[in-house]
Formats: structure tokens, C-alpha cells, sequence
């Protein structure tokens, strides 16, 4: 029940032994009373997937349903359970709004909801999810990443799969230019990227090089995201929100952030359509040619590489990247809760983790880039196909995680920053979308310390006790 604020309107049998075992006392959610469920289906609600139709999702939900026949089959019971994913379309706002309205209204009998880490807090709040057994998250899940799944002390969603912000860029656009590998090391910063881009410009003429770098800062979340990664950077430890989510910042943290925003939207760098770019239009951006660096996830690379091939490069984003991904819950109105808990152990269990690594999602455990284990045959994502439908020509390493290093993706994992966890996120960032226009708009005529005092007075406006 709400305490705090007020949110918004707000593989086969191995698998399946994993999916089976531990729980909340007796088993059921939470450790609530346990209560009769009939067999029937379980729906799970997601945004779309990223590995493309028939993704690594829907293949993970298709060997637990296979096991629930086999179960059912040997026990001589025609009744059995079974999960149907449902995709909703539209972007990740468009998706939070449509699962808020069918949760509050009853309009769709979801059982199991895929969240945006940030919106964690606000769900459980509202009442929309369910307290689960605390086991789910356990040691082996990455720290950050474990963080994702409490409100209140207590876990509401199981992390499914990560995401952190990736530097991509051209290795022969930096080769042309008189640099040498390693084009960018471990320690490699903001300040040297800029460097890099002037380096660029002086070596190589308009043909080779149109765009220093490009992002997300359209007006939508991809703003937020990069928005917070340069405060983080800027100011070391940025919370912004207490433990109740309330704000706690003030206008010289936010002034130290901004500035820093400020310099890596200065036209001298960014790509001038950046501003009205969102995922797939930075890609498409850095796909034409002519840009050096990109920030974007790491289901990009797939798609990179089908164009640049070993012209790419990857690295962490230089600074502090955000942590995002996906989290899945078992909501409040589900008449089969322990069932859908019982699936959510299955598809956040070791071995799905290590199949949604090998199709090109950031695994969540540990284990899942430490150990050699492969994704079964029937569920693996390799070879991935294009989304024109032909085949992989992605490399993989031995173990058949797509091109980059595990190690790189697990310490980025490691190292990311949250965005501020409250049940008012919807508010903060619709406050720091509309609040950083004049910068990104601008075109270094912003003020960026009167942008910094106008966006403290409305976050104090938006998200008060």
C-alpha cells in the first residue's frame, strides 16, 4: 500500500529445476497465504524485443511453456499451464502509460509486467505489483543491477535484463586521422573525446567526417539518460532523491551537471540533429557515415557491425554510463501469482540469463559472463538473425556472445548510476526533458547557469514531499 509519496495514476529440465525451487516461506509471493490457482495462461506484457521476431524472449517463454506440457503429460493431467507474451507497441513512455491505464482500469489480465527499472517505484507504490520472495534477486545478480528490484525493502521486480550506455565508433575514420590502437583506453574521458573529434577535423575533409558524435536528446527519455550521465560525471555520487524519493539536490550540483552537459552539446561536436534523435535515429545517424562516436546500448552492436564490420569499435562510454533494462513483475490482480512467479524464476534464472547474453542483451548475473555454459540448442539466439531476415554474419567468440568483450560489458554493468528511483520518475523526468530545451536547443546560447537555477525550483516543484 502507499507509505510515501503519491504516485502518479499511476533450458528444458534444468531450467525448470531452477524455475521450481526456493520461494517466500511457502512458496507463494511474498510469503502471502497460498490459494487455489486453475491451470490457464499466464500473460506477460513487454515492450518490443530487441533480438527481433521470435527474440530470445518469446524462445525462453516457448521452452517453459514445452516443460509445462511435459509435466503435465507424465503426470496424466490434460489441464496445464502456459505464458503468451504480449509486445506492446509505441515507445518505453508510450509503453509505462499503456500498462499504468490497463493495471488501474482492469482493461487487460496481465499477470506479468516488464518494467523499465525506474519505474519500479512508482508500480509497487501504486499497489500495481506484488511483493515477491526476496531469493529471486540473490548474490549472484549484479550489484547495480540488484538495486532495481526493491521499493520499501522489499523485491517487487526481478531483474530480466540489463542495459548501460556503449561509446561505438569508427576505428578507421581514427586510423585515417594518424591515431593509433588503442584508440580508446580504459581511462579514456569527455575531454579527450573532445580532443579526438578536433583531431578529426583537422586530418580529415568533409567526405570522411560530417559529425563529431551523436546521441539521444530529442525530447523524450533518451534526454533524460544522457542528461544524468553527464551529472554523474560531473558531480560524484548525484542522487538527487532521498530513500522516499523525495528531491534533495540544489542548484550547484545541478549547475556543475549542466555545465557539463553543456559542453557535450556544443555544436563544435554533437551532430546538429542529435537534438532530435531518439535510439534508432542516432543509429541510422551513425550508420550513413561520416560520424565518429556514438552513444547507444548494446543490442546496437548487431546492427553496427552488419555495416561497419571490424571498421567498429566498442568501449565504455567514457564517465559514467546509466544503468537501464527491464525488470519483471507479477501483478496485484494476477489469479495465477504463483504460477507467475514461478515463470519469473525461470526466465531470470542462470541459464535463461546466459541466453539473453548470447542474443545480445546485457545478462544480469554474474555467472553469466563468468562461466562457459552455452544456451541450449533449442533456445539460443546464434545465429541471430537480421531484421531483414538474413542471416548472422555477426562474429562470435568462443561461447557465442556476439563481438565485444564480456568483461568490458560486465565492469560497464558494474560501474553504471541510477537514475533517481522514485515513484514520481514520470514527473522528474518530464521536469529535466522540458527544463534542459533551452540547452539542447540552444546551440551554446543557453545560459547554462540560469538553466540549472529554473531546473532546481521545478524539481523541488515536482517531486515535493
Amino acid at each position: 500500500m502507499p507509505r510515501r509519496l503519491t504516485a502518479p495514476t499511476a533450458l528444458l529440465a534444468l531450467l525448470l529445476l531452477a524455475a521450481c525451487t526456493g520461494g517466500g516461506g511457502d512458496g507463494t509471493p511474498g510469503g502471502a497465504p497460498a490459494e487455489e490457482e486453475k491451470p490457464g495462461t499466464i500473460v506477460v506484457a513487454s515492450g518490443r524485443d530487441v533480438t527481433g521476431s521470435n527474440g530470445v524472449r518469446q524462445r525462453l517463454i516457448d521452452a517453459w511453456n514445452r516443460q509445462q506440457r511435459e509435466r503435465s503429460r507424465d503426470a496424466g493431467d490434460p489441464d496445464h499451464y502456459q505464458a503468451r507474451l504480449v509486445e506492446l507497441p509505441g515507445s518505453a513512455d508510450e509503453q509505462r502509460s499503456q500498462l499504468l491505464g490497463a493495471l488501474q482500469s482492469g482493461s487487460a489480465r496481465y499477470d506479468v509486467v516488464n518494467l523499465d527499472v525506474t519505474w519500479v517505484p512508482e508500480f509497487a507504490e501504486a499497489g500495481l505489483v506484488r511483493a515477491l520472495p526476496d531469493d529471486l534477486v540473490d548474490a549472484d545478480v549484479i550489484d547495480p543491477v540488484a538495486r532495481t528490484a526493491r521499493w520499501d525493502g522489499k523485491v517487487y521486480a526481478v531483474p530480466f535484463n540489463s542495459d548501460v550506455g556503449l561509446l561505438y565508433y569508427r576505428r578507421d575514420l581514427l586510423r585515417k586521422a594518424g591515431m593509433e590502437p588503442p584508440y580508446v583506453p580504459d581511462d579514456f574521458t569527455w575531454g579527450q573525446l573532445r580532443g579526438y573529434i578536433t583531431t578529426l577535423d583537422d586530418n580529415l575533409d568533409d567526405r570522411d567526417l560530417v559529425n563529431g558524435w551523436t546521441t539521444q536528446l530529442d525530447a523524450y527519455e533518451g534526454r533524460t539518460v544522457n542528461a544524468m550521465e553527464a551529472f554523474a560525471t560531473a558531480v560524484p555520487g548525484l542522487t538527487l532523491v532521498d530513500g522516499d524519493g523525495r528531491y534533495t539536490g540544489d542548484v550547484e550540483q545541478l549547475r556543475r551537471g549542466v555545465a557539463e552537459l553543456d559542453r557535450r552539446v556544443d555544436p563544435a561536436y554533437v551532430s546538429p540533429d542529435a537534438k532530435k534523435r531518439d535510439e534508432t535515429g542516432s543509429m541510422s545517424e551513425f550508420t550513413e557515415g561520416g560520424t565518429a562516436f556514438l552513444r547507444a546500448w548494446p543490442s546496437a552492436y548487431p546492427t553496427l557491425y552488419r555495416v561497419f564490420g571490424d571498421r567498429l569499435g566498442v568501449a565504455r562510454l567514457p564517465g559514467r554510463a546509466v544503468l537501464g533494462g527491464q525488470n519483471l513483475a507479477v501483478t496485484t490482480t494476477s489469479e495465477r501469482a504463483r504460477k507467475a512467479t514461478e515463470l519469473i524464476r525461470f526466465l531470470t534464472g542462470r541459464q535463461s540469463e546466459r541466453c539473453l547474453l548470447e542474443a545480445g542483451f546485457a545478462a544480469t548475473r554474474d555467472s553469466a559472463y563468468d562461466r562457459p555454459a552455452r544456451c541450449p540448442a533449442e533456445i539460443s539466439a546464434a545465429p541471430v538473425p537480421s531484421p531483414t531476415g538474413e542471416p548472422d554474419e555477426v562474429p562470435r567468440r568462443e561461447g557465442g556472445r556476439p563481438g565485444f568483450s564480456d568483461a568490458m560489458l560486465k565492469q560497464a554493468l558494474e560501474r553504471a548510476v541510477h537514475r533517481p528511483r522514485t515513484p514520481l520518475y514520470g514527473a522528474f523526468t518530464q521536469t529535466v526533458i522540458t527544463q534542459l530545451e533551452p540547452l539542447v536547443e540552444g546551440g551554446g546560447s543557453a545560459d547554462p547557469d540560469e538553466v540549472a537555477r529554473r531546473l532546481d525550483e521545478a524539481l523541488r516543484r515536482a517531486l515535493r514531499g
